[in-house]
């Protein structure tokens, strides 16, 4: 296993591009996509079957992702340094059968989704057409899987080089029991009814914006009726973001990074007690 990267103020200076996008409501559209292709990996739905309560908290593993993303996006060296530190402690936990949260491969993985899932919402929702910005994105992005331990040399060096390894690894993924199990826990969960229409939203667009091979993998319910309905629902959010001045539509960074380490912290926490309980 690779030993994990060292934070360093130099490794995280160039973030803006990052930032600019990671800043735009709209890309959080596509964390249900992200999730999904994240368990389309078998190793990844493994752990997250076998080391986590989805059951019981079905989000958590989607928030807490957002979490760190944020952090790292927008938190200071020391910041970032103190989150990667609790999370890679937790991911030494994580072990099972061809498996380890530590894994460098999945760490490049679960980045990769979040990553694409990005450049997804900016190139056909958002419809920018900067080509300079994606590329840039993409460079600074890796960062993320880097500060847990997977290093740039063994990323993809360009935005060219990284689209060839997500098709060669769409391509040879296929979605298992386990991972609709815990997908439909996410998509469907018993526990938050009270949030039934803003969820069957997040269920359509999560369909809508998946690649095709998953959404079927998934058994994602998809006609033409709720293509129609996704299709007018991006476009509204399309229209709202231009019509809404950009210091409007986005959050205060510190505060952004204030409750994201909250919630991680609190999370983690709570993983301790019941590890410690059991």
């Amino acid at each position: 296993m690779t030993a994990p990267s060292q934070i360093t103020p130099e490794s995280l200076a160039d973030r803006d591009v990052l930032r600019t996008l990671a800043a735009e409501p709209l890309v959080g559209l596509a964390a249900g996509r992200a999730l999904l292709m994240q368990l389309a990996h078998p190793a990844v739905a493994r752990g997250v079957a076998e080391h986590s309560d989805f059951a019981e908290r079905p989000l958590a593993r989607l928030f807490g992702t957002l979490d760190f993303l944020l952090i790292v996006t927008f938190g200071t060296p020391e910041q970032v340094a103190r989150i990667a530190a609790k999370v890679r402690g937790i991911h030494t936990t994580v072990r099972g059968e061809d498996y380890s949260g530590n894994d460098p491969d999945l760490q490049l993985w679960v980045n990769a989704t979040l990553i694409d899932s990005a450049l997804h919402v900016y190139e056909h929702v958002i419809r920018g057409g900067d080509p300079a910005l994606a590329e840039a994105y993409y460079r600074q992005a890796r960062v993320v899987a880097e500060v847990l331990g997977c290093p740039l040399e063994s990323q993809p060096p360009d935005l060219a080089a990284f689209r060839a390894y997500m098709a060669a690894t769409l391509a040879a993924l296929k979605v298992t029991g386990t991972a609709r199990e815990v997908a439909a826990a996410v998509l469907w969960p018993r526990r938050l009814r009270t949030l039934a229409p803003a969820l069957a939203v997040f269920r359509l667009l999560t369909a809508a914006l998946l690649p095709d091979e998953l959404r079927d993998q998934f058994g994602l319910p998809w006609t033409p009726a709720r293509r129609r309905t996704a299709g007018a629902l991006l476009r509204t959010a399309r229209l709202g973001r231009r019509l809404t001045p950009a210091p409007l539509r986005r959050p205060p960074e510190p505060l952004l990074v204030r409750l994201a380490a909250y919630r991680v912290n609190r999370t983690l926490s709570a993983r301790r007690a019941r590890r410690r309980a059991a």
